[in-house]
Formats: structure tokens, C-alpha cells, sequence
């Protein structure tokens, strides 16, 4: 009968037999995801250990992604991700899964947003957990407001913000206020200032002295935005909500349809309509009523998802009745 001893080393032999199986064979496994031939001669452990690291370095963050329990991830989020095709340089890993992504182009997708990495398969698996990085983000005009708002941590977009409290502080007596628009190179220059600076951007009297710039400024972001403020998904409530005639069953319907906004939508559609509220107050000097700024900023905030031209057309009316008591009951709306 073989000494604890003996059995103690054959058991440490065993061991390092398996583990030098183990290194051959994701060397094996490296060589094959850079398509490399292996002879029978391999190369030495010189021209591995680098490879082995390189490749480690990328595996050691996913894999943890990947087995972590469903209880320790984050809570997710309402921002899904942007996914595009994207061809990879070098070997990568998705992010999802863990397994290397095959093939010389268009391997798997990226977020435009975040730059998360994963198989296109694994896209629709992904959890609506997008983090958006402001290294991704090119761009302020025609950018999602949701993706926008957690790059910058804020709670509503800054053109949004900037543009009111500019407005609020010398223009709210102005005539025409909103109805008439700026001249249309200022509006491309103010647009083009707010991708490049951001919340840097000069919009002062001394940079724009018309404030006609600013108040079109604001509602062009507003009709460059993806998913209108109103989103597509809540269109349909609002317009339903409209169309009631009892008063108390109409509001009842308004702030059902509020609550089905994503949140950065809510913030800064309850940000604008106390700002228009204010607006309508000045009626005397600047000549704009709840209904006349309800007519401007409808088509704005609203966009019928259905391509059908004639259901467009009919809910016009009703998207100027939906901006009109939002900006009349503001205040016991939101």
C-alpha cells in the first residue's frame, strides 16, 4: 500500500500535469482566434507570456461581467443601448458572454453611447443598462436627450437649461416672443457652438443681442431631438387625453400620460412648460397667450409615430390642446 507521502506527490504531479494542459491548450486557443498555425514546434515562452497578458488583461473585466449573479449587477437603468456594426482591431471578447468575437470585419456591435462591446447576437440579451460616456458623445443637437442628460449627470440637457435662464433674464417681455424666428446662419452658429463647447457656450447678450437667436436656438434642439419630449411611446395617451371632455377625468389622463415619459423627458418637459407659463404671464408686452405658444411648440414637442399622413394631419389640432393645458396646469400636473 503506497505511503501518504507518495500519494501526496503523485497528487502534485497529477496537478501540474493538468495545468501545463491547460497552458497548452489556451495557447492553442490564442493561436487560433489570431490565426496562427501552430507546427509541432511551438514557439517559446517568450513570444507567449506578452500575448498572455495582453490577452488576459481584456478577458479579466468581461468575464467578471459575465458571472456576475443576476442580485450584484447594477439596477438597470431606461437607457438601452445604441448598438452600430463595428469592425474591431485585434482580438476582442464580448462583453456579454465572455467569448471571442470571430472574423476579420464586422465582427460584433458597439454602443455608440457607452462603447460597450458584444456579439450581435448578444445585443437583444443586454440589459438596459447603458452608461453613456461623454468620450462617445459627438455631438449635443439631434443626440437622444436620455443619452445627453447621464453623459453630463444632469437632469435636463444644458441647451435646455442655458437657453431659458438667457431668455427668462432679458427676453420675456419681447413681442412676438417665440413666434419670431432668428436669422438662420445665427441659428446654425449657436447649434455648432453648443456641439463644440457644450455648457461653454456664449449665448449673452454680448454674443447674440437678438433674442429671437436664442428663442430658435432652443426650439430647433427640441425638433433635431430623436424621440421627441413627448415620447412616441406616451403619444398616443396624450392625444386620448386631449380628446376628453369631463375636466377631472382629462387631468386624471394628463398625468397617466406623463408618468409614461422615461424621466429626463418628464424633468424637462415640466422645466419648459413652467418656463412657457411664465411667457404666457407677460401676455401684455410680449403678445403670446398659452394657446399662441401651444400652436408654436406642438408640432415641436409632439411627433405622430404612425407615417400615416392623414392621422398626422388630424392630430395637429390635438397636439395644440395637449401643449395648451400643460402649460395652463402646470402646476397641478407635475
Amino acid at each position: 500500500m503506497p505511503s501518504r507521502d507518495s500519494y501526496e506527490v503523485h497528487k502534485e504531479e497529477k496537478s501540474l500535469v493538468q495545468k501545463a494542459k491547460r497552458e497548452a491548450n489556451q495557447e492553442d486557443i490564442l493561436a487560433a482566434a489570431l490565426g496562427m498555425r501552430m507546427g509541432p514546434q511551438k514557439p517559446p515562452a517568450t513570444f507567449w507570456q506578452p500575448l498572455k497578458l495582453f490577452a488576459y488583461s481584456q478577458l479579466t473585466s468581461l468575464v467578471r461581467r459575465a458571472t456576475l449573479k443576476e442580485n450584484e449587477r447594477t439596477p438597470k437603468s431606461e437607457k438601452v443601448h445604441n448598438f452600430k456594426v463595428h469592425t474591431f482591431r485585434g482580438p476582442h471578447w464580448c462583453e456579454h458572454c465572455a467569448s471571442f468575437m470571430w472574423g476579420l470585419m464586422a465582427q460584433g456591435v458597439k454602443c455608440a453611447d457607452c462603447g460597450l462591446n458584444v456579439h450581435k447576437q448578444c445585443s437583444p440579451l443586454v440589459p438596459n443598462d447603458c452608461k453613456p460616456d461623454l468620450r462617445h458623445i459627438r455631438k449635443v443637437y439631434s443626440c437622444d436627450l436620455t443619452t445627453l442628460v447621464q453623459a453630463h449627470n444632469t437632469a435636463r440637457p444644458m441647451v435646455v437649461d442655458m437657453c431659458i435662464r438667457e431668455i427668462e433674464s432679458r427676453g420675456l417681455k419681447s413681442e412676438g416672443l417665440y413666434r419670431i424666428s432668428g436669422f438662420t446662419d445665427s441659428l446654425e452658429e449657436v447649434k455648432m457652438a453648443f456641439d463644440k463647447d457644450g455648457e461653454k457656450t456664449d449665448i449673452s447678450v454680448n454674443a447674440y443681442e437678438d433674442i429671437n437667436i436664442i428663442t430658435g436656438a432652443l426650439k430647433l434642439y427640441l425638433r433635431d431631438l430623436p424621440v421627441p419630449i413627448i415620447s412616441y411611446d406616451a403619444y398616443p395617451r396624450f392625444i386620448e387625453a386631449a380628446k376628453l371632455t369631463d375636466p377631472e377625468k382629462k387631468l386624471e389622463a394628463f398625468r397617466e400620460a406623463i408618468a409614461l415619459l422615461p424621466p429626463s423627458h418628464s424633468d424637462t418637459l415640466k422645466y419648459l412648460m413652467a418656463h412657457l407659463k411664465r411667457v404666457a404671464q407677460n401676455e401684455e408686452f410680449n403678445l403670446m397667450n398659452a394657446e399662441n405658444l401651444a400652436i408654436i411648440f406642438g408640432p415641436t414637442l409632439m411627433r405622430a409615430p404612425s407615417l400615416d399622413a392623414m392621422t398626422a394631419l388630424n392630430d395637429i389640432r390635438y397636439q395644440r390642446q395637449v401643449v395648451e393645458l400643460l402649460i395652463k396646469k402646470e402646476d397641478v400636473l407635475f
